[in-house]
């Protein structure tokens, strides 16, 4: 069975349980490793033979277009992860709507493709949240993929479908939504495949959540960034930072804990499993 492989286009700063220590302003001043990384998996993704849905970050094609450009240009599925990386449940309509068009501006101008789909930052997106879904409409947008049905502290709607459906809009318009992969053990929903859950899971916990999903007919949902790839992540005091109480040592383990262990699983990911764009996949139930 075909599975769903995504990768979120950004920088190791951009990623929100670094927000209260680091400020977007601060972002061009800091060391990069979104080229390297994503020129790495784009490497990895060619020896697999396999195409995927990258979700740009705005800010990123604005200062990297030749990397969205290549990444368009190898095949893969171009589509839109805001410009600024603020979770879209902490913007107003008029602010979500001026990111939203900064961020395709800057993809359009960076490999002249219009996306057609569009993930939050952080899952920060609900089913109840129809402003927003409208808005993405208004855009052109026909999917979406920021919903995680999942209890978390940061994002999380757990009641919401496990597999992918139409959110109907006061319109009359219609989105798909592909949320984020979960499987169901003794009740309990556990994400599957994706960032930091895949870094922190044992692979083989990851490798029979997939084929619990394939049985039933549903694919897996694979996502990762490419900072997760660096075994040398940059941020050091920032990393201390992370360390000070409880929450903080989560945040931590979520940045920095296992990076030496993802590109081994990516690769045996793509050696275990089919995979194909988020359009692709759209395209073949539709």
């Amino acid at each position: 069975m075909k599975n769903i492989l995504t990768v979120d286009l950004e920088d190791w700063f951009s990623v929100e349980v670094l927000h209260t220590v680091i400020e977007p302003e601060q972002w061009g001043h800091l060391e990069s490793v979104v080229d390297r990384n994503t020129r790495q998996i784009l490497d990895i993704f060619a020896r697999h033979n396999v195409k995927a849905t990258f979700f740009v970050l705005g800010w990123i094609a604005d200062r990297y277009p030749e990397l969205v450009n290549d990444v368009s240009r190898a095949g893969h599925e171009i589509a839109c992860h805001s410009f600024r990386h603020r979770m879209v449940s902490s913007l107003t309509p008029d602010e979500f709507k001026r990111d939203t068009e900064q961020a395709i501006n800057a993809i359009v101008k960076a490999c002249g493709l219009m996306p057609s789909g569009y993930r939050s930052p952080s899952w920060g997106m609900k089913r109840d949240m129809v402003w927003a879904y409208e808005i993405l409409a208004d855009f052109g947008f026909s999917w979406d993929s920021s919903i995680f049905p999942i209890k978390h502290d940061i994002y999380g709607e757990p009641a919401a479908p496990r597999t992918a459906f139409h959110v109907r809009l006061p319109s009359g318009r219609a989105m798909i939504e592909v949320p984020a992969s979960t499987v169901d053990i003794l009740g309990r929903k556990l994400a599957i495949g994706g960032g930091g859950w895949l870094r922190q899971f044992p692979y083989w916990f990851t490798r029979w959540g997939i084929k619990r999903l394939n049985r039933n007919r549903v694919p897996a949902v694979i996502y990762f960034h490419p900072w997760e790839l660096d075994r040398n992540l940059p941020g050091s005091k920032f990393e201390l930072s992370l360390l000070g109480n409880r929450t903080a040592l989560k945040n931590w383990a979520r940045q920095y804990k296992n990076l030496i262990t993802m590109e081994t699983k990516v690769e045996r990911l793509l050696t275990d499993f089919d995979f194909v764009s988020v359009s692709e996949y759209i395209a073949s139930v539709k």
